[in-house]
């Protein structure tokens, strides 16, 4: 079921086309990536959807309702470029967001005790925001972004400003947050996170959605035949019994064996290359390696200029 759906949104700004006729829609209680190049038309779409402005014609429903103005309670958005007053003092400032978003004093400190614990952020409750570093300010920004237990949250590049550690940190309470129950949208350019996380996407590009689906079945779909072989035995041997066949595409080690990445002939299979080089040597794994996201994107957007 589509917890929200955008339908033949169109939007103009003075001579430019941001969003063609772009409908998407997003399964409820899912990580749904929305992507595409930079002034493809990606924030356009969450500033309607987050009612910043609006549509020239088209629709937005949640729950297959028309969106209005009292939905903007249920939404949760951390925006690309970040809000915080840089001269109020964290705890204060984070006080008053949530209070915006109608939650009680006595409700607010209480969660925000609880997340600027987990976090680890505590002793930053009275610095001034300007004081901490990017990686800090976007944790606060995260956390008053859902503070209020939002239905559906919209990240837009959630880890910009995020050493690993702290980018794995988020990632899990992200993936947390589905859990409970959230539907989120998740605007990105890193394509590991886009495959990490999200279950479907919609790419766009020129103010036009082209690609959408889920991720596996992307991945799937512009698959390019390709096999890794990891085995023990003589690389020589094998490699002229499948060069006889088929294209070796790279040979290198692999997980402590020997390996390589073969090109398969359209129509076939996996187990045709076994079959092949069974009697060559020792196959101690045999996978199917599908593109990754950054593949299909570069590839996608090409196809659209």
């Amino acid at each position: 079921m589509a917890f929200l759906e955008a339908k033949d949104v169109v939007k103009q700004y003075a001579g430019h086309l941001a969003l063609d006729h772009v409908s998407v829609s997003v399964p409820e209680n899912t990580i749904f990536g929305l992507l595409g190049p930079n002034g493809a038309g990606k924030t356009t779409l969450i500033r309607i959807i987050n009612q910043i402005t609006g549509p020239d014609s088209g629709s937005i429903l949640i729950n297959n309702k028309p969106l209005k103005s009292s939905d903007i309670a249920r939404i949760g958005y951390l925006p690309e470029e970040r809000g915080l007053y840089k001269k109020m003092k964290v705890g204060e400032q984070a006080l008053y967001l949530a209070q915006l978003k109608d939650l009680s004093r006595r409700d607010a400190l209480k969660k925000l005790k609880y997340w600027f614990e987990k976090f680890e952020i505590q002793a930053w409750w009275d610095k001034k925001v300007e004081e901490l570093s990017k990686g800090m300010q976007q944790k606060v920004q995260f956390i008053v972004t859902i503070l209020h237990n939002p239905q559906l949250l919209i990240f837009d590049e959630p880890f910009s400003g995020f050493d690993p550690i702290n980018a794995s940190l988020l990632k899990d309470e992200i993936l947390n947050l589905k859990k409970e129950g959230a539907t989120i949208i998740f605007s990105t350019h890193n394509m590991s996170s886009v495959e990490a996380l999200c279950d479907h996407i919609t790419l766009i590009n020129n103010g036009k959605a082209i690609l959408n689906g889920a991720v596996h079945d992307i991945r799937y779909q512009y698959r390019e035949n390709l096999i890794k072989l990891e085995y023990s035995g003589d690389t020589d041997k094998l490699k002229e019994t499948i060069n006889n066949s088929y294209e070796i595409i790279e040979s290198g080690p692999s997980n402590g064996f020997s390996s390589l990445l073969v090109k398969m002939d359209e129509g076939n299979n996996m187990n045709q290359l076994l079959k092949l080089v069974m009697n060559d040597c020792e196959i101690h794994s045999c996978k199917e390696v599908l593109p990754g996201m950054d593949d299909v994107f570069i590839k996608v957007v090409n196809e659209n200029k």
